[in-house]
């Protein structure tokens, strides 16, 4: 092996995305001499999961480390734009704080109440609205089968490309190193990650590697030999416009798993099949708008009952088969120097700040400083005991 198809560095990052930016930015804002690098096959991110999605970002969650990520992340996202400045150039995440409204029927406002408690417990503003008051806050609501709404007015949205680009353009500002290949093996002893061997032939020693590869996260931890039940799913988003002019919405969730906001003229969104069969599939089903979203979007907002979807897309969500929730820190039993920071199941752009920061301060500080997430590690998965969200996903 020549020298030149070797290259060394602290950290080896396997996937650039939005999440694999964030650690290479706050390792490098923490640790200056560090020297990082970010192995990402596709410089133009045409299937990154992030940016096909419709950018949501809200703290209604019940799981603890959730509520708190969101808390930071959306913070963080606020100020992005000068906080994140390359160079003199801002990093614009055009972010909206259009507010998130969950509702459910009569049946199921004990548990929403329940999640609501938890919610404020942490601090997030929350208000609950019975089907009256939602029919007041927001006119063209179909209330008569709700029991409540819980509305979270300081969630929002942002643009998931900004919020990419302004890590990447930052972390390359602070030192990391972008290499276009494709992570296809590695070696490794008894205790250690040694190598990442690139599709060009290219070999990455390095004393840390970060498995940040998204819904192709599962994949990689194979070549670890670590078994991480993390899988593609395909679900669909669509732009639509009302025939008749109506009020913006926030960003509306049922236990359906509809989910929409205001997007322009029109809104942004779908309705996610959990029965998707899992794999990488890009494809677009253009009966599913009709089939499937058109009569759940009509019945909530009869107004939409003529609406016109004028796209389609599709994306990739990182199913963590387990639980749903993200897998975040080192395989301590057996490869303590590989961390995974994977499985958001379509939440991580809205923690990707918080969880960056996480990586960073276990990597190099040796254990959590900011935010405790023990409970979101590796070994619930090893001792198959799910730690699973108990809110509308």
């Amino acid at each position: 092996m020549t020298q030149k198809n070797v290259q060394k560095f602290d950290v080896a990052i396997i996937g650039g995305g939005i999440i694999g930016s964030s650690v290479a930015y706050h390792i490098l804002k923490a640790s200056p001499g560090t020297s990082v690098c970010v192995i990402e096959p596709d410089s133009t991110y045409e299937f990154a999961s992030a940016l096909r999605s419709s950018g949501g970002c809200r703290v209604q969650f019940t799981g603890a480390e959730n509520i708190e990520m969101s808390l930071y992340s959306i913070e963080r996202i606020k100020n992005f734009e000068h906080e994140m400045e390359s160079k003199g150039r801002p990093a614009p995440v055009d972010w909206v704080e259009g507010g998130y409204l969950f509702v459910v029927e009569p049946e199921h406002v004990a548990a929403i109440e329940r999640n609501v408690r938890k919610q404020q417990e942490h601090g997030c503003v929350v208000e609950l609205l019975d089907a009256a008051a939602l029919k007041n806050r927001f006119p063209s609501i179909n209330s008569d089968d709700l029991g409540v709404g819980a509305y979270t007015p300081h969630d929002g949205w942002c643009d998931p490309n900004g919020l990419l680009w302004g890590y990447r353009r930052k972390a390359v500002e602070l030192g990391a190193v972008y290499i276009k290949d494709k992570f296809v093996d590695a070696v490794v002893d008894v205790h250690k990650a040694q190598t990442a061997i690139l599709e060009s032939g290219l070999r990455i020693d390095a004393e840390a590697f970060v498995n940040a590869g998204g819904a192709w996260s599962g994949l990689i931890a194979e070549k670890f030999g670590m078994h991480l039940p993390i899988v593609p799913m395909r679900r669909f988003e669509h732009y639509f416009t009302p025939a008749t002019p109506m009020e913006r919405l926030p960003y509306v969730k049922d236990l359906s798993r509809l989910a929409f906001r205001s997007e322009g003229e029109g809104f942004s969104g779908g309705l996610v099949n959990g029965a998707e069969p899992r794999g990488f599939n890009f494809e677009v089903d253009h009966d599913y708008w009709e089939q499937v979203v058109w009569p759940a979007v009509a019945h909530r907002f009869p107004a939409l009952e003529a609406a016109k979807c004028h796209r389609t897309w599709s994306g990739l969500y990182e199913v963590n088969e387990l639980d749903g929730n993200a897998v975040i820190g080192r395989w301590n039993s057996k490869l303590p120097n590989l961390y995974t920071v994977a499985g958001f199941s379509g939440h991580g752009m809205m923690h990707a700040p918080a969880a960056g920061r996480a990586i960073a301060e276990l990597l190099i500080q040796g254990s959590y400083q900011s935010l405790d997430l023990t409970r979101l590690g590796y070994e619930r998965v090893e001792a198959n005991v799910p730690y699973a969200e108990e809110g509308i996903l």
